[in-house]
């Protein structure tokens, strides 16, 4: 079953997230609110995904894209990105993120996401 850690400072749409995964058959996740502590959780429980917000306080989405990266290069991360934030898309696609999705987006789009990079 495919882990996946779900990296976002907004509860709600940690939420939206889960939600629209679960429909995809998906049911097991890990939450962090910040990079900080998703870095923590990635050491830990070493996810199968990492689906991760690019604005958020303490350590944001590139920087824990880069500490990700430092310890595991071949973990599989999708940025989050809101309209507007494409020259962080940019960066993040240089640091070794395999995609993105804008937000708000669809949940259809988000599974074909999470399915093309767990290769399914």
């Amino acid at each position: 079953m495919d882990k996946i850690l779900i990296v976002d400072d907004a509860a709600f749409m940690r939420m939206m997230i889960k939600d629209s995964l679960k429909k995809g058959g998906y049911s097991n996740f890990i939450e962090a609110e910040n990079g900080e502590i998703a870095l923590g959780e990635y050491k830990e429980n070493h996810p199968d995904l990492v689906l991760l917000d690019i604005t958020m306080p303490v350590m944001d989405g590139i920087e824990t894209l880069q500490a990700i990266k430092a310890i595991e290069p071949q973990a599989k991360i999708i940025m989050c990105s809101a309209m507007g934030q494409e020259g962080m898309v940019v960066e993040a696609i240089k640091n070794g993120a395999l995609d993105f999705i804008v937000k708000p987006f669809k949940a259809d789009r988000l599974l074909q996401t999470v399915n093309s990079a767990l290769g399914k």
